[in-house]
C-alpha cells in the first residue's frame, strides 16, 4: 500500500513535460486570461517564481483585450524584475493579446505569437456618457455642489466643456506615451518606428512579426521550448503549471473520474489534480 501510495504520488506530481522528478530545473507557465483588473494574485506567483531558485525561466501565457492601466503597468513591472534577477521570460499570445494584454508582453525577453492571433491595439480610451439631453426631456434636474472648478469632469448630467476634454485628452495622450516608450523600450525600437502602428490598430500575429512587435510565430510548445533555450535547459522542459485552488467539486469529481477508470484507490484519487500546481 506504502508503495502504491508513492507511485501515485510520483505520477501527480510529475510536470507535464520533460520527465517525472520533483526536484530539478523548471520552467513555470503562468496565464494571464480575460480583462487586466486585479493582478494581486498573479503578482504573488509571479514573485514566488522569481523567489524559487528550481524556477529557470517563465512563460506568461496570454488571452487578454487589455483592462485598466495601472494593474498592467504592475505586471510589466512584475516581468521586468523577473528578467533582472536573471530569469528569462517569454510571452506566448492566445487568441488575443491587445492593448493591455500586448503591454504586458513586452516586459518579455522574447514573444511568440500564433499567425492568426490578434494583438496591438497600442493606445488609451475613455469613454463617457452624456444623457443631458435626455435629463432634460424626462424632466429631471441634477444637481451638483462640489468644491474644485474641474471636480465633476466627466459629469453625464451635462456637455462636456472644451477645458475639460483638453485635460482629460492631455491624461490619455500621457498614458499612451507611456506605453509607446514601454514598446519601444521592450522590443529595441527607436520610438518613431513604434510612433508608425502605435495609432490603436489591431494587427494579426503575421503583421506583428513583419512589424517586430513579436519575434517568432509559434504556440504555446514552441514558446516553452524557447524559454528552455533562453535558459540553458534540456527539451522539452520540467513545466510547473499555474497554479489554481481546488474546490469540493474538484475533489469529488476526481474521487469519481479517477478512482472508477483508472484503477487507483479511491483515497488516492484527490491526485489527479497534480499537486505540484499548488506549490
Amino acid at each position: 500500500m506504502a508503495a502504491l501510495f508513492v507511485a501515485a504520488l510520483s505520477m501527480a506530481l510529475a510536470p507535464e513535460g520533460g520527465g517525472g522528478s520533483l526536484f530539478g530545473a523548471r520552467i513555470a507557465l503562468v496565464e494571464l486570461d480575460g480583462p487586466i483588473i486585479d493582478v494581486d494574485e498573479l503578482l504573488r506567483e509571479l514573485k514566488g517564481h522569481r523567489d524559487n531558485p528550481l524556477v529557470k525561466a517563465v512563460v506568461i501565457r496570454i488571452n487578454s483585450p487589455g483592462g485598466v492601466v495601472a494593474p498592467t503597468q504592475e505586471l510589466h513591472a512584475a516581468l521586468t524584475r523577473l528578467r533582472e534577477s536573471g530569469k528569462p521570460v517569454v510571452a506566448s499570445l492566445g487568441s488575443v493579446a491587445a492593448s493591455g494584454g500586448y503591454y504586458v508582453a513586452v516586459a518579455a525577453d522574447k514573444i511568440y505569437a500564433s499567425p492568426g492571433t490578434l494583438t496591438g491595439s497600442i493606445g488609451v480610451i475613455m469613454r463617457l456618457a452624456s444623457l443631458d439631453g435626455l435629463l432634460k426631456k424626462v424632466g429631471v434636474d441634477f444637481v451638483v455642489v462640489k468644491a474644485g472648478q474641474l471636480k465633476d469632469i466627466g459629469n453625464f448630467a451635462r456637455a462636456m466643456t472644451p477645458e475639460e476634454r483638453r485635460i482629460l485628452q492631455m491624461m490619455l495622450d500621457d498614458v499612451h506615451g507611456q506605453f509607446i516608450d514601454a514598446v519601444a523600450a521592450g522590443r529595441k525600437l527607436d520610438r518613431a518606428r513604434v510612433l508608425a502602428f502605435a495609432d490603436g490598430r489591431i494587427v494579426s500575429g503575421a503583421q506583428a512579426k513583419a512589424l517586430n512587435m513579436v519575434d517568432a510565430l509559434g504556440g504555446l510548445e514552441e514558446a516553452l521550448d524557447g524559454a528552455a533555450v533562453l535558459a540553458g535547459i534540456p527539451k522539452p522542459p520540467r513545466v510547473v503549471g499555474p497554479r489554481r485552488r481546488l474546490s469540493i467539486m474538484d475533489l469529488v469529481r476526481n474521487r469519481l473520474d479517477l478512482g472508477q477508470w483508472s484503477g487507483v484507490p479511491p483515497a488516492l484519487s484527490v491526485f489527479k489534480t497534480p499537486l505540484y500546481l499548488m506549490d
